[in-house]
């Protein structure tokens, strides 16, 4: 579990977290820079206060790492250099996870930075570029938020998940939205991902010719990373094709899944 770190959050709070085993981090949202992001952050610096409590309490602090304004292509690699080096040299021993990363900027950064530093990778970054989302007409299934990029991110982002860098691991970023909220003239941000990740990350190992690297990729490098144990059960992949469906249930209404309609190739071994 995780808090949902504003301005409005007390130091008591953040010292309170060491009650509980199971709050590990804050999460941190610049306002506004993604899907229901509006009670985010307005000022960095005037979390610093915070920020070093968190440090002092080895807590982890979990960043969408964007800026608000300017060229949507930019903003993760703006945010990288008019905040996260801020953020690295104030906090040194502060360990920070910059979330869903989507560009060559940020796995450059990530890789060189001191190991209280690391990154989530999604199944959907690592799967396609702006030209999924561009090409042939606008796809609001593709649209997410850090937004897909050029395609040398794409390569970046796939390089750095088979690297076997302990810095790099799997996050889904999975964000489920009715239908009707993302086929329309003002469609909201996310990629559903959860039920079928496994097999999208499989898919990519294996187009990257490394696919014995995907247990640590999937099961170890961030168990390691935020200090937990790494889960002893275990998860069967076979190579057997199946079909996403074209929706799932949401409630009362629907969500389409990523790779909705195509086929996979891997799957989940029922008996395991």
């Amino acid at each position: 579990m995780t808090l949902y770190l504003n301005e409005h959050v007390s130091p008591e709070t953040i010292l309170r977290c060491k009650q509980y085993d199971y709050i590990v981090g804050a999460k941190l949202y610049p306002a506004g820079a993604t899907t229901n992001s509006e009670e985010g952050v307005n000022s960095l610096r005037a979390l610093y206060p915070l920020l070093d409590l968190m440090q002092d309490n080895n807590l982890v602090l979990q960043l969408h790492g964007e800026v608000t304004q300017g060229d949507i292509f930019e903003r993760e690699k703006r945010f990288i250099e008019e905040e996260l080096q801020a953020l690295t040299q104030n906090f040194p021993r502060l360990r920070m996870v910059l979330e869903h990363i989507s560009s060559q900027a940020a796995v450059d950064f990530v890789s060189q930075a001191s190991e209280f530093i690391a990154a989530t990778i999604t199944p959907h970054h690592l799967l396609y570029n702006r030209n999924h989302l561009l090409a042939g007409g606008i796809k609001p299934h593709y649209y997410c938020l850090p937004i897909l990029k050029h395609q040398r991110d794409q390569a970046a982002l796939r390089q750095a998940a088979v690297s076997g860098s302990g810095k790099f691991f799997a996050g889904t970023d999975s964000a489920p939205h009715a239908q009707g909220s993302k086929e329309n003239s003002c469609g909201c941000a996310g990629i559903y991902s959860a039920p079928f990740a496994i097999a999208f990350y499989a898919q990519c190992f294996e187009e990257m010719n490394h696919l014995p690297k995907l247990n640590a990729f999937l099961g170890h490098f961030g168990a390691d990373f935020y200090q937990l144990p790494r889960n002893n059960s275990l998860v069967e992949l076979i190579k057997k094709p199946h079909k996403i469906p074209l929706s799932q249930p949401l409630g009362n209404d629907k969500v389409v899944p990523m790779e909705a309609g195509e086929t996979v190739f891997w799957s989940i071994h029922d008996s395991i």
